[in-house]
């Protein structure tokens, strides 16, 4: 029987990482993790040698002398990185996830957004792209008891990258003076949050989180007026997902396809992304009148999700064995 590897480098505390580890522990066809060290996501270890089989990676790091892959390309958002920072990524892509994905003929991704993406990218009908989709947490549910706040709040869920654009709510909140903010960003980006928050004079009015349960942080998206996610890409948008499952609104550009398709009228769309103005008037307007949503019925499962991605390992490690 030929072998499953999975390189669960990938789990931790952010968006892949969740995916990573709620996918894997739910997988019933029988896998070994692969013993590397290193980040995942370097691309010295394209070349590393893998044991014989067929390897998953819930992520886009790919192995050339792997005998089969199956990745996860949950976004092309590398590819949209401002130059030159954008060549090393298009030289990764096309040098190691493109070839990886063609030979095992397969590759999974988190939406209908990424999986247009991912084919328009490849440019080739043989390979099957499949939307495994994704899924939520138990403790992200409407019912939570909201978080104890004296005045209505904001909520940001993510970290201080280019494409997350959260300069522009941090400008808006400085045409809002009643608007206050609770934001869950990685530990190594604190420093550099409070310069912002210190260059704008908000600092009395951004709360950092840190450490935090996904029960805790249920409670404080369930507390929240609204979420806001002023990303210009996203291959999906997690937290846009949770806010509106706690039954949080969410405001979003309209033109992040992503969190649109997750979103959808469970929030409020903005129409121009770096629209300082626009985006002070519709966060003054979700403060003033607070409402909630019903949250999606259905559609956001872990174990569909993995049931999918457990569905295609099954497929390929068969045809991988038939030759």
């Amino acid at each position: 029987m030929t072998d499953i590897w999975v390189d669960t480098r990938w789990e931790g505390l952010h968006g892949i990482g969740r995916y990573a580890r709620e996918v894997c522990s739910r997988l019933t066809v029988p896998w070994q993790p692969l013993e590397l060290d290193g980040s995942p996501a370097s691309p010295s270890r394209a070349l590393v040698k893998t044991p014989p089989g067929l390897v998953y990676s819930p992520g886009y790091n790919g192995f050339l002398r792997a005998e089969r892959q199956v990745l996860t390309v949950h976004d092309l958002i590398h590819l949209e990185t401002p130059w030159p920072g954008r060549a090393k990524y298009l030289a990764y892509y096309n040098a190691v996830v493109k070839p990886v994905v063609k030979r095992t003929g397969v590759v999974l991704t988190v939406t209908e957004t990424s999986r247009r993406a991912i084919s328009a990218w490849l440019r080739d009908p043989s390979v099957e792209i499949v939307n495994a989709g994704i899924g939520s947490s138990p403790a992200f549910r409407a019912d939570v008891t909201p978080s104890e706040a004296t005045d209505p709040y904001l909520m940001y869920v993510g970290n201080l990258r280019a494409h997350k654009n959260v300069s522009v709510v941090l400008d808006a909140m400085t045409r809002v003076p009643s608007s206050t903010l609770r934001m869950l960003v990685p530990e190594a980006e604190h420093a550099n949050a409070r310069r912002l928050f210190a260059e704008r004079g908000l600092t009395d009015r951004v709360r950092l989180l840190a450490g935090i349960s996904d029960d805790e942080l249920a409670s404080h998206y369930r507390g929240a007026a609204a979420t806001v996610m002023p990303s210009t890409l996203e291959g999906f948008g997690l937290p846009a997902l949770e806010s509106v499952m706690t039954g949080t609104p969410v405001l979003y550009w309209r033109g992040c396809a992503a969190v649109a398709e997750t979103v959808g009228e469970r929030g409020r769309a903005i129409e121009s992304a770096h629209d300082v103005d626009e985006w002070a008037d519709v966060i003054a307007g979700a403060l003033a009148h607070a409402q909630r949503i019903e949250p999606p019925a259905q559609g956001y499962d872990w174990d569909a999700t993995a049931q999918a991605v457990n569905a295609t390992l099954e497929t390929r490690r068969e045809a991988f064995r038939a030759g």
